[in-house]
Protein backbone atom coordinates (compact mmCIF):
# COMPACT_ATOMS: atom_id res chain seq x y z
CA UNK A 1 0.00 0.00 0.00
CA UNK A 2 2.67 2.58 0.94
CA UNK A 3 4.55 1.63 -2.78
CA UNK A 4 0.86 2.31 -4.50
CA UNK A 5 0.10 5.81 -2.51
CA UNK A 6 3.90 6.49 -3.64
CA UNK A 7 3.31 6.08 -7.37
CA UNK A 8 -0.06 7.59 -7.34
CA UNK A 9 0.95 10.55 -5.39
CA UNK A 10 4.02 10.61 -8.43
CA UNK A 11 1.81 10.29 -11.13
CA UNK A 12 -0.81 12.54 -9.88
CA UNK A 13 -3.29 9.97 -9.38
CA UNK A 14 -5.75 10.82 -6.85
CA UNK A 15 -8.34 7.93 -6.54
CA UNK A 16 -7.77 4.20 -6.38
CA UNK A 17 -9.36 1.03 -7.46
CA UNK A 18 -9.01 -0.88 -4.12
CA UNK A 19 -7.97 -4.81 -5.25
CA UNK A 20 -5.94 -5.59 -2.64
CA UNK A 21 -3.88 -4.60 0.20
CA UNK A 22 -0.42 -5.80 1.51
CA UNK A 23 -0.59 -8.98 -0.57
CA UNK A 24 -4.42 -9.47 1.08
CA UNK A 25 -7.94 -9.42 -1.15
CA UNK A 26 -10.49 -6.54 -0.05
CA UNK A 27 -12.43 -9.55 0.84
CA UNK A 28 -10.06 -10.06 3.49
CA UNK A 29 -9.70 -7.11 5.14
CA UNK A 30 -11.26 -6.34 8.40
CA UNK A 31 -13.15 -3.45 9.34
CA UNK A 32 -10.44 -2.23 11.46
CA UNK A 33 -7.48 -2.94 8.67
CA UNK A 34 -10.23 -0.82 6.67
CA UNK A 35 -10.20 2.07 8.59
CA UNK A 36 -6.24 2.14 8.71
CA UNK A 37 -5.89 2.00 5.10
CA UNK A 38 -8.45 4.79 5.11
CA UNK A 39 -6.11 7.20 7.19
CA UNK A 40 -3.68 6.35 5.10
CA UNK A 41 -5.19 7.41 1.99
CA UNK A 42 -6.65 10.79 3.34
CA UNK A 43 -3.29 11.21 4.68
CA UNK A 44 -2.13 11.24 1.12
CA UNK A 45 -5.07 12.54 -0.69
CA UNK A 46 -6.69 9.23 -2.34
CA UNK A 47 -9.85 8.45 -2.41
CA UNK A 48 -10.92 5.01 -3.07
CA UNK A 49 -13.44 5.39 -6.21
CA UNK A 50 -13.96 1.80 -6.45
CA UNK A 51 -14.15 -1.68 -4.63
CA UNK A 52 -12.58 -4.18 -7.23
CA UNK A 53 -14.40 -7.28 -5.43
CA UNK A 54 -13.84 -10.75 -6.62
CA UNK A 55 -18.24 -11.08 -5.59
CA UNK A 56 -19.51 -13.40 -8.60
CA UNK A 57 -16.77 -15.16 -9.60
CA UNK A 58 -17.31 -18.38 -8.15
CA UNK A 59 -19.87 -21.08 -9.82
CA UNK A 60 -22.61 -20.63 -9.89
CA UNK A 61 -23.00 -23.89 -8.13
CA UNK A 62 -21.22 -23.19 -5.03
CA UNK A 63 -22.30 -21.49 -1.69
CA UNK A 64 -23.80 -18.52 -2.51
CA UNK A 65 -24.76 -18.02 0.88
CA UNK A 66 -21.25 -17.80 2.74
CA UNK A 67 -20.76 -15.79 -1.34
CA UNK A 68 -23.33 -13.32 -0.08
CA UNK A 69 -22.14 -12.89 3.07
CA UNK A 70 -19.24 -11.92 2.31
CA UNK A 71 -20.41 -9.57 -0.18
CA UNK A 72 -21.86 -7.30 2.50
CA UNK A 73 -19.07 -7.35 4.18
CA UNK A 74 -17.39 -6.06 1.07
CA UNK A 75 -20.33 -3.71 0.92
CA UNK A 76 -19.58 -2.46 4.67
CA UNK A 77 -15.52 -1.79 3.28
CA UNK A 78 -16.92 0.18 0.82
CA UNK A 79 -18.89 2.29 2.91
CA UNK A 80 -16.29 2.97 5.33
CA UNK A 81 -14.20 4.14 2.24
CA UNK A 82 -16.69 6.24 0.78
CA UNK A 83 -16.25 4.22 -2.33
CA UNK A 84 -19.14 4.88 -4.70
CA UNK A 85 -18.42 2.17 -6.67
CA UNK A 86 -18.59 -1.70 -6.32
CA UNK A 87 -17.29 -4.17 -9.30
CA UNK A 88 -18.44 -7.60 -9.57
CA UNK A 89 -19.16 -10.40 -11.57
CA UNK A 90 -22.07 -12.93 -13.11
CA UNK A 91 -20.60 -16.17 -12.28
CA UNK A 92 -18.42 -19.22 -13.78
CA UNK A 93 -20.81 -22.72 -15.38
CA UNK A 94 -23.85 -20.75 -15.99
CA UNK A 95 -24.28 -23.60 -18.52
CA UNK A 96 -27.82 -23.53 -19.44
CA UNK A 97 -31.51 -21.44 -18.74
CA UNK A 98 -31.99 -23.22 -15.22
CA UNK A 99 -28.08 -21.84 -14.38
CA UNK A 100 -28.67 -18.43 -15.91
CA UNK A 101 -31.92 -17.51 -13.54
CA UNK A 102 -30.21 -18.86 -10.60
CA UNK A 103 -27.20 -16.10 -11.85
CA UNK A 104 -29.81 -13.71 -12.22
CA UNK A 105 -31.23 -14.31 -8.96
CA UNK A 106 -28.11 -14.15 -7.30
CA UNK A 107 -26.94 -10.84 -9.23
CA UNK A 108 -30.56 -9.54 -7.68
CA UNK A 109 -29.97 -10.44 -3.96
CA UNK A 110 -26.73 -8.32 -4.09
CA UNK A 111 -28.48 -5.02 -5.51
CA UNK A 112 -31.10 -5.32 -2.92
CA UNK A 113 -28.70 -6.14 -0.29
CA UNK A 114 -26.36 -2.93 -1.29
CA UNK A 115 -30.34 -0.92 -1.15
CA UNK A 116 -29.47 2.45 0.47
CA UNK A 117 -25.99 2.11 1.06
CA UNK A 118 -25.20 4.97 -1.48
CA UNK A 119 -22.73 2.01 -3.59
CA UNK A 120 -23.47 1.50 -6.92
CA UNK A 121 -23.15 -2.00 -8.24
CA UNK A 122 -21.14 -2.47 -11.72
CA UNK A 123 -20.80 -5.57 -13.42
CA UNK A 124 -17.52 -6.50 -15.64
CA UNK A 125 -17.25 -8.46 -18.69
CA UNK A 126 -15.21 -11.01 -17.93
CA UNK A 127 -14.03 -14.25 -20.48
CA UNK A 128 -15.72 -17.28 -19.22
CA UNK A 129 -18.42 -15.90 -16.27
CA UNK A 130 -21.74 -15.63 -18.17
CA UNK A 131 -21.63 -11.31 -18.92
CA UNK A 132 -18.46 -12.46 -21.35
CA UNK A 133 -20.22 -11.15 -24.67
CA UNK A 134 -21.85 -8.10 -25.20
CA UNK A 135 -25.09 -9.70 -26.20
CA UNK A 136 -24.67 -11.46 -22.63
CA UNK A 137 -24.15 -8.22 -20.85
CA UNK A 138 -27.15 -6.50 -22.50
CA UNK A 139 -29.43 -9.13 -21.52
CA UNK A 140 -27.93 -8.87 -17.91
CA UNK A 141 -28.72 -5.07 -17.75
CA UNK A 142 -32.43 -5.23 -19.47
CA UNK A 143 -33.01 -7.70 -16.55
CA UNK A 144 -31.20 -5.84 -13.67
CA UNK A 145 -31.86 -1.71 -14.50
CA UNK A 146 -30.22 -1.05 -11.31
CA UNK A 147 -27.01 -3.19 -12.15
CA UNK A 148 -23.97 -0.34 -14.62
CA UNK A 149 -21.61 -1.46 -16.21
CA UNK A 150 -17.45 -1.43 -15.78
CA UNK A 151 -16.55 -1.76 -19.58
CA UNK A 152 -13.49 -3.83 -19.94
CA UNK A 153 -11.77 -3.51 -23.63
CA UNK A 154 -9.16 -5.83 -23.75
CA UNK A 155 -11.88 -8.56 -22.07
CA UNK A 156 -13.83 -8.24 -24.90
CA UNK A 157 -10.78 -8.63 -27.34
CA UNK A 158 -10.07 -12.29 -24.94
CA UNK A 159 -13.64 -13.30 -25.87
CA UNK A 160 -12.80 -12.43 -29.56
CA UNK A 161 -15.30 -9.63 -29.84
CA UNK A 162 -14.97 -6.31 -31.42
CA UNK A 163 -14.80 -3.51 -28.87
CA UNK A 164 -16.39 -0.57 -30.62
CA UNK A 165 -19.85 -3.19 -31.40
CA UNK A 166 -19.81 -3.95 -27.96
CA UNK A 167 -19.36 -0.21 -26.73
CA UNK A 168 -22.58 0.98 -29.31
CA UNK A 169 -24.74 -1.98 -27.64
CA UNK A 170 -23.54 -1.15 -23.54
CA UNK A 171 -22.59 2.31 -23.86
CA UNK A 172 -26.27 3.70 -21.92
CA UNK A 173 -25.39 1.27 -19.10
CA UNK A 174 -21.23 1.80 -18.69
CA UNK A 175 -20.28 3.99 -15.53
CA UNK A 176 -16.67 3.78 -15.91
CA UNK A 177 -13.89 2.21 -17.86
CA UNK A 178 -11.19 -0.30 -17.41
CA UNK A 179 -7.89 0.98 -19.48
CA UNK A 180 -6.10 -2.43 -20.43
CA UNK A 181 -5.64 -3.61 -24.37
CA UNK A 182 -5.31 -7.28 -25.60
CA UNK A 183 -3.84 -8.61 -29.12
CA UNK A 184 -6.77 -10.95 -30.98
CA UNK A 185 -4.25 -13.73 -29.67
CA UNK A 186 -4.85 -12.96 -26.24
CA UNK A 187 -1.75 -10.91 -25.51
CA UNK A 188 -2.58 -7.88 -23.08
CA UNK A 189 -0.44 -5.33 -24.24
CA UNK A 190 -0.03 -1.57 -23.35
CA UNK A 191 -2.92 1.26 -23.76
CA UNK A 192 -3.06 2.00 -27.51
CA UNK A 193 -0.62 -0.59 -28.63
CA UNK A 194 -3.45 -3.70 -28.85
CA UNK A 195 -6.33 -4.77 -30.84
CA UNK A 196 -9.06 -2.92 -28.59
CA UNK A 197 -8.86 0.88 -30.46
CA UNK A 198 -8.68 2.47 -26.94
CA UNK A 199 -8.09 5.52 -28.85
CA UNK A 200 -11.72 5.34 -30.24
CA UNK A 201 -12.96 4.28 -27.30
CA UNK A 202 -11.90 6.93 -25.30
CA UNK A 203 -13.60 9.54 -27.77
CA UNK A 204 -16.82 7.75 -27.49
CA UNK A 205 -17.05 7.74 -23.97
CA UNK A 206 -15.60 11.09 -23.19
CA UNK A 207 -18.42 11.85 -25.85
CA UNK A 208 -21.21 9.82 -23.65
CA UNK A 209 -20.02 11.92 -20.85
CA UNK A 210 -17.61 9.71 -19.13
CA UNK A 211 -15.04 11.10 -16.36
CA UNK A 212 -13.67 8.32 -15.29
CA UNK A 213 -10.82 5.75 -16.12
CA UNK A 214 -9.38 2.52 -14.11
CA UNK A 215 -6.13 1.93 -15.15
CA UNK A 216 -5.83 -1.86 -15.09
CA UNK A 217 -2.52 -3.23 -16.92
CA UNK A 218 -2.19 -6.39 -16.14
CA UNK A 219 1.39 -6.00 -17.93
CA UNK A 220 3.26 -8.08 -14.79
CA UNK A 221 1.91 -11.14 -12.36
CA UNK A 222 0.48 -9.03 -9.23
CA UNK A 223 -0.52 -10.78 -6.02
CA UNK A 224 -4.11 -12.49 -6.75
CA UNK A 225 -4.19 -12.63 -10.08
CA UNK A 226 -4.21 -16.05 -10.22
CA UNK A 227 -7.03 -16.26 -8.03
CA UNK A 228 -8.40 -14.17 -10.12
CA UNK A 229 -8.75 -15.61 -13.04
CA UNK A 230 -10.43 -19.08 -13.78
CA UNK A 231 -8.95 -22.84 -14.94
CA UNK A 232 -7.09 -22.31 -18.64
CA UNK A 233 -8.20 -18.92 -19.22
CA UNK A 234 -5.75 -16.64 -17.43
CA UNK A 235 -4.64 -13.39 -19.46
CA UNK A 236 -0.88 -13.98 -21.73
CA UNK A 237 1.13 -11.26 -19.51
CA UNK A 238 4.69 -10.29 -18.92
CA UNK A 239 6.00 -9.66 -22.56
CA UNK A 240 7.73 -5.91 -21.75
CA UNK A 241 10.22 -7.00 -19.55
CA UNK A 242 9.62 -4.59 -16.27
CA UNK A 243 11.69 -4.68 -13.63
CA UNK A 244 8.77 -4.57 -11.27
CA UNK A 245 5.02 -3.37 -11.13
CA UNK A 246 5.54 -0.05 -10.59
CA UNK A 247 7.42 0.33 -14.15
CA UNK A 248 4.73 -1.54 -15.89
CA UNK A 249 2.50 1.12 -14.29
CA UNK A 250 4.26 4.26 -14.93
CA UNK A 251 4.13 2.46 -18.68
CA UNK A 252 0.62 1.91 -18.90
CA UNK A 253 -0.20 5.57 -17.46
CA UNK A 254 1.95 7.24 -19.52
CA UNK A 255 0.94 5.38 -22.67
CA UNK A 256 -2.94 5.85 -21.73
CA UNK A 257 -1.86 9.59 -21.31
CA UNK A 258 -0.14 9.76 -24.04
CA UNK A 259 -3.44 8.84 -26.17
CA UNK A 260 -5.49 11.85 -24.63
CA UNK A 261 -3.75 14.23 -25.47
CA UNK A 262 -2.53 13.08 -28.41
Amino acid sequence: MDGQIAVLSRLNIPYLELRGVDGKNVAKLSVAETRAVRAKLDDAGIKVWAIASPTGKIDVDDDFGAHLDEFKHMLEIAQIMDAGRFRLFSFYGVTDEGKKEKAFGYMEAFLTAAQGSGVVLCHENEKDIYGETAERCLEIHKNLPGLRAVFDPANFIQAEQDVLKTWDMLAPYVDYVHIKDALKSGRVVLPGHGDANISELLLRYKQAGGRMLSVEPHLMEFSGLAALEHGNQQSEIGHYGYKDNVEAFEAAVGALRGLIEG
